[in-house]
């Protein structure tokens, strides 16, 4: 689903991203709910970039007043019933032209998916955030998401990826 969002976004700057688990249901401008894994899942944008919600696990990587905590390049916990892994990298482009093709391959990769939310923001074609649900390897009960952040104003991309897989019964 792509939402063109009327709000200018409120993080401006991939540095500027902070991650948290447990937060309730931010204010979202666009919503999009897919049952995975026996769960509703919610993709959602926001203002400052995406909070996923899916059963006992909230996930936020937004640009949140007050907090300290950096993005981190990996954390691992659980919650109830399942195991969570999170990685983040971010991708610096040389020049504009770079950036707006990876920005472009993105969305034109996601463009039709009934899984997936990109959300373009005012101000720049390549202003964007977009998630996308995926599935897990075979032999894992469970699924994931990944999540691209585009600043156009530092050419730079950060890119997540989630997992949330039942741990094996011994």
């Amino acid at each position: 689903m792509r939402a063109v969002l009327d709000t200018p976004y409120a993080d401006a700057r991939a540095d500027g991203l902070s991650f948290a688990l447990g937060l309730p249901p931010l204010d979202a401008l666009a919503v999009l709910p897919v049952e995975r894994a026996g769960l509703t899942v919610e993709l959602r944008l926001l203002g400052a970039s995406h909070q996923v919600i899916a059963g006992p696990l909230s996930e936020t990587v937004a640009c949140l007043p007050g907090r300290a905590e950096p993005l981190p390049g990996r954390a691992v916990t659980s919650v109830p019933g399942w195991a969570y892994d999170f990685a983040a990298t971010t991708a610096a482009h040389s020049d504009g032209t770079a950036f707006a093709r990876a920005v472009e391959a993105v969305c034109a990769r996601l463009a039709d998916r009934g899984d997936a939310l990109t959300g373009s923001f005012p101000g720049s074609p390549h202003a964007v955030t977009a998630l996308a649900l995926e599935d897990t390897a075979e032999q894992e009960a469970g699924f994931g998401w990944r999540t691209w952040h585009a600043y156009p104003q530092t050419r730079e991309i950060v890119m997540t990826r989630s997992r949330l897989v039942r741990p094996r019964e011994r």
